[in-house]
């Protein structure tokens, strides 16, 4: 009897393991695959680029006054690029031209979610910001998107001068151990996105910032990724913000702070 429980336990454990490893992309990417028109991303005061025909994200509608670099954000991994809006119009008043870059599978555009396919497209977006604009060239990630942008930084020709980490992690497998704690997650998990390995080498400005309460990505994770960083680096930390809670009007001066520190 004790044999057979034992045994359904085991088995059951294992099935659990196979389901989590066979749909872990859909717990991972949340798209909106929402296509919004080319007037409808003017209301939010936005452009699709490079062009409506070849989306790849979209561009501030207001060109700030002599700018002083492009900074392309990579989202995190639910809804789409064109809720982003917040950062073209806080980044702006800092004279940032921004791109809110769009992965493959979201906001209407084609393809399947992967760390690859992600990364290939970070690195197409990447070449043509440059052939267009020039430098220098910026990244900020959110989220999921710091993992995308560690990534694209280690892998591009493009000179970037600058990086930001806005609630990143070590390593996806890490995340993954934390939450699934009762799984052998870290090996498990096909999509690993490790930060620390892909700014091993990196010499530009980091800055990184953290929610304290983080409940998506604890922040430990994110501590661990900044002091693994060997180039020159800062720390924003909002004690008892949540994930979904961090604060972005776009007056806060910790716009401010961080753009001023990257751009050095």
């Amino acid at each position: 009897m004790l044999t057979k429980i034992v045994l359904s336990v085991l088995i059951g454990y294992l099935a659990l393991c196979a389901v989590v490893f066979l749909t872990q992309r859909d717990l991972l990417y949340l798209p909106d695959t929402t296509r919004i028109s080319p007037e409808g991303a003017s209301e939010l005061g936005l452009l699709p680029w490079p062009s409506a025909d070849r989306f790849l994200g979209f561009v501030g509608k207001a060109e700030p006054a002599h700018p002083q670099g492009t900074i392309v954000v990579f989202h995190g991994n639910a809804g789409a690029a064109h809720d982003r809006g917040f950062y073209v119009h806080a980044l702006a008043w800092h004279r940032f031209r921004v791109i809110v870059a769009e992965y493959p599978g979201y906001g209407g555009r084609e393809g399947a979610f992967s760390e690859a396919t992600l990364i290939k497209d970070a690195l197409a977006t990447l070449r043509l910001a440059h052939q267009q604009y020039g430098g220098p060239i910026f990244l900020w990630g959110e989220s999921l998107g710091c993992g995308v942008a560690a990534a694209a930084v280690k892998q591009t020709e493009v000179p970037i001068k600058g990086v930001v980490l806005f609630l990143p992690w070590d390593s996806l497998p890490e995340v993954a151990q934390t939450h699934y704690w009762y799984l052998p997650a870290r090996w498990l998990v096909l999509d690993r996105y490790d930060s620390i390995e892909n700014l091993r080498g990196f010499t530009g400005n980091v800055a990184v910032i953290l929610a304290g309460n983080d409940e998506v990505i604890p922040v430990r994770h994110g501590q661990r990724l900044y002091d693994a960083l060997a180039t020159r680096k800062k720390l924003w930390l909002f004690e008892g913000a949540r994930h979904n809670e961090m604060p972005l009007a776009p007056n806060l001066r910790w716009w401010w702070e961080v753009t001023t520190f990257i751009a050095q």
